[in-house]
């Protein structure tokens, strides 16, 4: 069956049922864009019951600022609930280089994200040593596809921990 073949819409809940760490050609960078807007509109006008999965896993939208722009942006990501807070992973599926986002939260840590209906304002950290292996750990117990990304790459995949603002 053919990548094309097996991607599906899932009737329940709205997402797109994607096949799991298949490595493939990257999407057109403007049809990504206007697919992540599209994504963005439609979680937001249905308070995240419909594309809210991606390969079945749950996605919330993470508000921040970009690193060069100092303008607004929004990106669906996959999370990981932890503690009073979330786990982001900078995975871009194994890719050489950390997605575009990893730099906006570098520079402005301090983001919000809307699960489902509710926004919760948190500040976020890249996580090192111990606390990240502890917290990779849990992420790939979440996702075992983590694991897989990090196989494909050489750099070590960041791990966000995002906490309530103090």
């Amino acid at each position: 069956m053919s990548q094309s073949e097996n991607k599906a819409m899932d009737q329940n809940t709205g997402s797109l049922a994607m096949p799991k760490a298949e490595a493939g050609p990257a999407m057109p960078r403007a049809l990504l864009k206007a697919f992540t807007r599209l994504n963005v509109w439609v979680y937001r006008a249905s308070s995240g019951r419909l594309m809210n999965k991606l390969a079945g896993d749950p996605i919330c939208l993470v508000n921040m600022t970009g690193a060069k722009s100092g303008q607004p942006r929004t990106m669906p990501l996959m999370y990981v609930p932890y503690n009073a807070g979330v786990l982001l992973v900078a995975s871009q599926g194994g890719a050489p280089k950390h997605p575009v986002w990893y730099q906006n939260l570098v520079k402005y840590p301090d983001i919000v994200v809307e699960q489902g209906g509710r926004k919760l304002a948190l500040t976020a950290r890249v996580l090192e040593g111990e606390e990240r292996e502890a917290a990779w750990l849990v992420c790939v117990e979440h996702f075992a596809d983590y694991a897989v990304y990090q196989e494909r790459t050489n750099r070590l995949i960041p791990v966000f921990y995002c906490e309530p603002r103090q």
